[in-house]
C-alpha cells in the first residue's frame, strides 16, 4: 500500500472511530434511561448499573459498527474531494479502486469485527446480562417493585407497594401468590424491609394478615402477624431451569439444538439466529461499497455531492432495516433465509459494479465560429 492509501487509510480509521464512539453514546444514553432506576431508586449499587451498560454494548456494536464505516467513508471522501485531494491522486494515475483499496481494508476490519462480536462476544454478554438481572431481581428486588402498580414478580405472584420511602422502607404490601393453585395465599402488611438472612435475601413485614383458602369449599384462615418472614428467592425461578434464547446460545448450540422439546419446536428461531450472524457481517463491505460508488464515479461537481450523499444514506438506511426485519421473519418462514443473504450482499456487487463501469465520455464541444465583422 503506498503513501497516499495509507493517508487515506488514517483519516478512514479516525473518522470510523469517532463516528461509532458518537453512535455508541447515543444508545447508551437511551439504554441507560431504563436501567437508571437501580441508582436512583437505590438498592442497587452503582457499579452493577455500570456493569449492566456495559453488557448491553455489544448488542448494538455490531449494528453501528457498519454504519459508523458508512459515515466515515462519505465524510472522508466528501472532503478530499471538496479540497481537490481526489482530482491530484487521479491526476497521478489512480483508479477508481486504487482510491477505494484504504475503504475496502478498513471494511475487511470491521467484517472481522462483527464476526467476533456476532459468533463470540454478543451471545456472551446476553447470558451474563440475564444472570446479572436475575442477581437484581434476586437481592434488590425493592427497586423493581413500582409504587401504586401490581407488579408480576413470578408468574403466579403479584406484589403491590403502596409506597417506599427513601429509607428503602416498603410501607402498604399486598402480596398475591397463586402456586398452589387450590390454595392461594394473601399477605397484607403496613410495612416491609429488605434484609439479607442466613440463606440470601428476604423481605421482613410487620403488622399485617395472612389469608389462605382452605381445602373447604368458603373456608379461609386467617392469621394475624406482628412478623413475618418471606425468602425472596421463593419468588423467584430458578434460573438454571430457565430457557435460553436464540440470542444467548453459542455457536455450537445453535448448530446442535439439543434434545429439548422447546429447542425442537423452535428450531427455525435457531436457524434464523445463525444465518443472521452469519450474514450481517458482510454488511461492512456492502456500505462502503455503496459510499465509494456514490462519491468516486461518474463527474465531479463543483456544486457539492449532497445529492449522491443522500441517495447513500437512504440505501443504507432501508437496506439496515430490511435486513433486521428478514431477520426477524426468517425465523417464522425459513425460506427467506436466501433473500437475508442477497440483501447482504447485492449492494457490494452492486456497488462494485458502478465503481468497475467507465463513466460515459462527453463529446468535446465545438468551437464557436469566429464573428464576421460587419
Amino acid at each position: 500500500m503506498n503513501r497516499l492509501s495509507l493517508y487515506v487509510l488514517r483519516q478512514l480509521a479516525v473518522a470510523t472511530v469517532f463516528v461509532t464512539l458518537a453512535l455508541a453514546a447515543a444508545l447508551l444514553l437511551a439504554q441507560s434511561m431504563r436501567l437508571i432506576d437501580l441508582v436512583i431508586d437505590g438498592g442497587a449499587p452503582f457499579w452493577m448499573f455500570l456493569w449492566l451498560m456495559l453488557l448491553t454494548l455489544p448488542t448494538f456494536l455490531g449494528i453501528i459498527l457498519p454504519i459508523g464505516l458508512v459515515g466515515a467513508v462519505l465524510f472522508t471522501y466528501n472532503r478530499l474531494l471538496a479540497d481537490s485531494e481526489l482530482v491530484v491522486m487521479r491526476a497521478a494515475g489512480l483508479g477508481p479502486w486504487a482510491l477505494a483499496r484504504p475503504a475496502l481494508v478498513m471494511a475487511g476490519g470491521v467484517t472481522l469485527m462483527v464476526f467476533t462480536l456476532n459468533l463470540h462476544i454478543t451471545p456472551a454478554a446476553h447470558r451474563e446480562l440475564v444472570k446479572l438481572e436475575y442477581l437484581v431481581r434476586s437481592e434488590y428486588s425493592s427497586v423493581l417493585l413500582r409504587e401504586g402498580a401490581f407488579n408480576d414478580i413470578d408468574n403466579n405472584v403479584t406484589v403491590y407497594l403502596r409506597e417506599r420511602t427513601a429509607e428503602g422502607d416498603l410501607k402498604g404490601l399486598l402480596i398475591h401468590d397463586t402456586r398452589m393453585k387450590d390454595r392461594p395465599v394473601t399477605i397484607m402488611a403496613d410495612r416491609g424491609l429488605m434484609a439479607m438472612g442466613p440463606v440470601g435475601p428476604r423481605v421482613l413485614l410487620f403488622n399485617g394478615i395472612r389469608d389462605e383458602v382452605g381445602e373447604e369449599p368458603g373456608q379461609v384462615s386467617h392469621l394475624f402477624f406482628d412478623r413475618y418472614t418471606i425468602d425472596i428467592k421463593v419468588l423467584k425461578s430458578d434460573i438454571a431451569t430457565r430457557w435460553s434464547e436464540p440470542r444467548e446460545r453459542p455457536i455450537g448450540h445453535l448448530l446442535n439444538a439439543g434434545d429439548d422439546p422447546k429447542d425442537r419446536l423452535l428450531l427455525p428461531r435457531f436457524m434464523a439466529e445463525l444465518h443472521m450472524r452469519l450474514s450481517t457481517p458482510f454488511f461492512g463491505f456492502s456500505f462502503a461499497l455503496i459510499g465509494l460508488a456514490a462519491l468516486l464515479s461518474g463527474e465531479f461537481n463543483r456544486r457539492g455531492q449532497a445529492r449522491r450523499i443522500t441517495m447513500a444514506v437512504l440505501m443504507v438506511v432501508v437496506l439496515e432495516g430490511g435486513g433486521l426485519g428478514l431477520a426477524n421473519a426468517a425465523s417464522k418462514n425459513e425460506a427467506l433465509v436466501p433473500v437475508l443473504y442477497f440483501v447482504v450482499s447485492a449492494p457490494a456487487v452492486a456497488g462494485a459494479w458502478v465503481l468497475r463501469r467507465r463513466p460515459r465520455s462527453v463529446p468535446p464541444s465545438r468551437p464557436a465560429a469566429p464573428l464576421s465583422a460587419s
